[in-house]
């Protein structure tokens, strides 16, 4: 007899609301888990809206009081979906109630709430992951494997960059642009999901943030409520240098006002012996550089990544060249999670609160250095 689904809820109700539920929705027929999901209850503080989406989603119950799911016995794994500076109270209240938690990126809007929320995952019962759901693209995971395997050698460079363009003057003063609410803009936004990445494809830590530049452009946009000009906090991007743990130099780059740019979160790594880049943006595909190829014929090869025989995920979903997307990688990290609560190994490494906050760290160190206009050894910031 199969056991009984593991009871699920999650707290928000928005955009990754939207694609967290999704996800839940496809594991089980996708995957399969030895053990599924029971999407139990949702919370939310749109009363209003609340009723339609936990129809619209598949989930049973909903609430406007987030606090009520800490006291359900009865669930066993928490979704935080919420803006960063909740994070730290709910995550931590989930925790505290023997529940496993699976928290939105970046781990908090500060460094002071994501070492909190570590301290408190260290010793919870329950495990914690957080949705760097990138690292589910199976070209990423094929990536990952070729790093391993040493076909690119000692890494010499990384060079990565996200670029978006929906936050010009138009965007109204949404919480990601408020300090007090985000922490950061498009650097905890989307420099989190680079320094992800990169700490996951070369398998290294960053030791060093060299210098970093930190740019508002739009100091002031409308309230989406009152129609009043108010103050944007945050940063609309970010760039900084850093050097990996092995010796490879890196720069990173994350804005919200590229011009003509939607997603374009890329990726790419030289080494001694070879060459990788990743495009999201074209997330099928990974582009990779042998440098063993006779001279005569060498050059960058497109490597299709969807062969249920050979890429990692994609046997649960269609036949060799039939592209998945942006909602797959969530559900790809749902059975993953699944996998480790079921007793089993992940197809992939997964963040988890401890892993995560490395990432917090670098992230601070960039804004450190950015404020203060010097060199910060990751050390400084243990």
């Amino acid at each position: 007899m199969s056991p009984a689904p593991l009871p699920l809820a999650m707290i928000g109700q928005a955009f990754m609301g939207r694609a967290h539920s999704n996800a839940f929705r496809q594991v089980g027929p996708a995957f399969g888990p030895s053990r599924g999901l029971r999407m139990k209850t949702v919370a939310g503080r749109d009363k209003a809206a609340l009723t339609d989406f936990a129809s619209r989603y598949g989930w049973e119950a909903w609430t406007d009081d987030w606090r009520s799911i800490a006291a359900d016995a009865e669930v066993e794994l928490v979704d935080v979906a919420t803006p960063n500076d909740l994070h730290r109270e709910m995550s931590i209240a989930m925790l505290e109630a023997g529940k496993h938690v699976i928290c939105e990126k970046p781990l908090a809007g500060t460094l002071e709430d994501a070492r909190a929320m570590c301290d408190a995952a260290a010793k919870a019962t329950g495990a914690t992951f957080v949705w760097f759901n990138y690292r589910r693209c199976p070209a990423i995971a094929l990536a990952r494997q070729l790093v391993s395997e040493g076909r690119l050698g000692a890494i010499r460079h990384v060079r990565a960059r996200y670029l978006q363009s929906w936050g010009g003057p138009d965007t109204p003063l949404l919480w990601r642009f408020k300090e007090e609410r985000a922490g950061s803009g498009a650097h905890g936004d989307l420099n989190a999901h680079l320094v992800d990445l990169a700490r996951f494809l070369t398998g290294e830590e960053l030791t060093r943030v060299h210098g970093a530049i930190a740019e508002t452009f739009i100091k002031q946009r409308r309230d989406p409520a009152t129609g009043a000009p108010g103050d944007s906090t945050v940063d609309d991007c970010v760039l900084f240098l850093a050097s990996f743990s092995g010796g490879a130099t890196a720069s990173f780059e994350a804005t919200r006002l590229a011009t003509g740019h939607h997603n374009g979160n890329v990726i790419e790594l030289n080494g001694e012996l070879g060459s990788l880049r990743f495009e999201l943006e074209d997330m099928n595909v990974l582009w990779f550089f042998d440098g063993d190829d006779a001279a005569r014929e060498s050059g960058w090869r497109r490597v299709l990544a969807t062969s249920p025989e050979h890429h990692p995920y994609v046997d649960a979903w269609w036949p060799d060249g039939h592209i998945i997307g942006y909602e797959h990688t969530f559900t790809n990290q749902v059975a993953d999670v699944l996998r480790v609560l079921n007793g089993e190994e992940p197809l992939q490494p997964l963040a988890d609160f401890a892993d995560a906050y490395e990432t917090q760290r670098v992230l601070e160190a960039a804004l450190v250095a950015a404020r203060e206009g010097r060199a910060v050894d990751l050390e400084e910031l243990a």
